[in-house]
């Protein structure tokens, strides 16, 4: 327990935690609002009760139980629904889970951005000589992190935790420091002072919050990674160390702020005395690329998932671990990753600007968790609708308040996050569709297994040694590789497996309920195998545990066929015109098959289809 906590420190709360960088700053500066007595302490409510209200009570206590075998994040959630069947709800809200999901990708870019030009940022509080530089350093370690990328984090990740205990026990340490000196910051303590704030502000205070909300903006880290280190790890370190050194650092920076408004331009690198702000600046850099990696592996993560549950094309997919499956590196998503985040650096180049632009992604994903949340209660179980609005419907509230505070940096930035998210789901909506047009043009010629046999019984083909793998997805139907491998070599081989590849809406298959074998005739084999969205698809590795005839089946004989489907448009109305070109192009950029599957390159046959749709 206490080694997994310790893990979790490294990779969950990377994001939560080094909001305390920027959130005060953003919420009076980024909001020309003064800085006044009942501003700093209602500023330091607000971060609190959000805190608890939001993680706490949300995340940890009510969303974290919807799991799917353990496994968390708004595509598990959604992956829940998919199995209910309620027609038309169940319809839109897995739309609105996969919009969620589109929206990751534009937090994964800016999270990194933000988090590293911020620190980098506290290089220039400590001399002024880099300040011409700071873009260019920021720059230069944004680089350099999605370089190292393909290494993987196995060997980083083990130093990733002790860093983020120093990291986060700091945090504690200057705040209490700052509460010592003005004890009456906790004042804060008191919902009622958060109330206050909005009576300070009016309409400005409603604004600011929009920025307050970055205090919470890792709750969605702590539900994705939950299948890595479990509930119980995840709360023991919440509870023990980041929720009492957030709140003690933010009410440190209150209490900084009643004494000395003016420190309002760096709140948090002013709690501490001037010597120690080189060591905070580079502490803060090394925290904060600790808190960009979990939001990269997260990218990666759910791209993985996505191609698995089919809402993306099959992409070139590195395992960088052979004891966590999790552990995997995307290419094409990193260097996508990495342009993006330098371009927004350049492009923004203060963590001011690039805030105006961080936060609407965020809070819509945390909106559709919470719908999603409610539905699962209700289908899945079996609450009553009042119930799962009376717990639900306030957190939705909550939420709103904070989306409805994100609409003003629409035009100032945050139009970038929507656009990726919308670009995204376009994209994956696409493909599925696609996807399921292709398919049934497929089935539309497909021949019966049993009418195959048939027509075996009836014209004997030569038998040739070895092994055969024919993969197609259904089950029952004749692979269109192995027709047209006996149509033109008038040959089968001595053993022919009809290997159908299925990937289920479950994280994980057990071994036991991961392969069904059938005998459809002699020498030919009916083998379905399942994976998890989370699996590693590996066929080889599934097939040598198999027996056929009550012998081990040998796997370095084996010949795998794959149909490999040319895409061609038409007028005919299954898609927009606009739609189909983009499946088409999706579909030539797709990796083959016999990579995804793990297959042995030298024995794998590829047989073309033209596919109209």
């Amino acid at each position: 327990m206490f080694l997994l906590a310790l893990g979790s420190l490294g990779i969950v709360y990377g994001d939560i935690g080094t909001s305390p960088l920027y959130a005060f700053r953003e919420a009076f500066e980024g909001h020309h609002l003064e800085v006044t007595p009942d501003g700093a302490i209602g500023a330091s409510s607000l971060a609190f009760w959000a805190l608890i209200v939001v993680i706490t009570i949300k995340y940890l206590t009510l969303v974290m139980k919807a799991d799917n075998k353990g496994e968390g994040g708004i595509l598990a959630l959604t992956s829940l629904l998919e199995r209910s069947t309620l027609g038309r709800t169940t319809a839109l809200l897995t739309g609105l889970g996969i919009f969620g999901t589109a929206l990751l990708y534009g937090d994964g870019m800016i999270t990194p951005a933000i988090s590293v030009l911020s620190a980098v940022e506290g290089l220039g509080v400590a001399t002024s000589a880099l300040e011409p530089w700071l873009i260019e350093i920021a720059v230069v370690i944004l680089a350099a992190l999605f370089l190292i990328q393909k290494r993987g984090t196995a060997g980083i990740g083990r130093v990733f935790g002790p860093i983020m205990v120093v990291w986060f026990v700091t945090l504690a340490i200057l705040g209490v420091d700052q509460i010592i000196r003005t004890p009456e910051i906790l004042a804060a303590l008191n919902p009622l002072k958060a109330v206050g704030f909005f009576t300070e502000y009016r309409w400005s205070g409603f604004w600011a919050l929009g920025s307050i909300f970055l205090v919470v903006t890792g709750g969605e880290a702590l539900y994705a990674d939950m299948g890595h280190f479990g509930r119980g790890p995840i709360r023991l370190s919440w509870f023990s160390l980041v929720l009492p050194a957030l709140t003690l650092n933010y009410f440190g920076q209150g209490a900084l702020l009643l004494r000395d408004p003016s420190a309002i331009h760096s709140p948090f690198f002013l709690l501490g005395p001037s010597w120690a702000t080189w060591p905070l600046a580079i502490l803060a850099t090394v925290a904060t690329v600790i808190a960009s990696q979990a939001l990269i592996s997260g990218a990666f993560s759910i791209t993985t998932q996505a191609m698995r549950l089919d809402y993306l094309p099959r992409l070139k997919v590195v395992h960088t671990s052979a004891s966590h499956i999790g552990q995997v590196y995307v290419p094409i998503v990193n260097w996508i990753l990495m342009v993006a985040c330098i371009g927004l650096v350049i492009g923004f180049r203060t963590s001011s600007r690039l805030a105006a632009a961080y936060g609407i992604a965020v809070t819509l994903t945390m909106v559709i968790t919470t719908l999603l949340y409610m539905g699962v209660a209700v289908q899945r179980w079996g609450w009553s609708r009042a119930k799962a609005a009376a717990i639900g419907l306030p957190l939705l509230v909550i939420d709103l308040a904070f989306l409805g505070a994100q609409v003003v940096k629409i035009p100032n930035g945050g139009w970038f996050a929507l656009a990726v998210g919308i670009g995204q789901f376009v994209l994956m909506t696409t493909w599925r569709k696609g996807r399921t047009v292709v398919a049934a043009e497929i089935r539309r010629g497909e021949t019966p297994v049993a009418d195959f046999v048939k027509e075996l019984d009836r014209s004997p083909v030569a038998r040739v040694p070895g092994t055969a793998a024919f993969l197609f997805k259904d089950a029952g139907a004749t692979p269109p590789a192995l027709l047209v491998n006996l149509a033109h070599n008038k040959v089968l081989h001595e053993r022919v497996l009809l290997l159908s590849i299925d990937t289920t809406d479950a994280p994980y298959i057990t071994p036991e309920e991961q392969v069904s074998i059938t005998q459809v005739a002699p020498g030919i084999w009916q083998v379905e195998v399942c994976f998890g969205f989370i699996d590693d698809p590996d066929v080889p590795a599934v097939l040598s545990a198999i027996e056929l005839d009550g012998r081990p089946l040998d796997i370095s004989g084996i010949t795998y066929f794959l149909g490999r489907e040319t895409v061609v448009a038409t007028p005919a109305e299954t898609m927009s015109a606009w739609r189909e070109q983009v499946f088409i192009m999706q579909n030539r950029t797709s990796a083959s098959a016999a990579r995804f599957f793990n297959l042995p390159a030298s024995r794998v046959f590829e047989v073309g289809t033209t596919i109209e749709i």
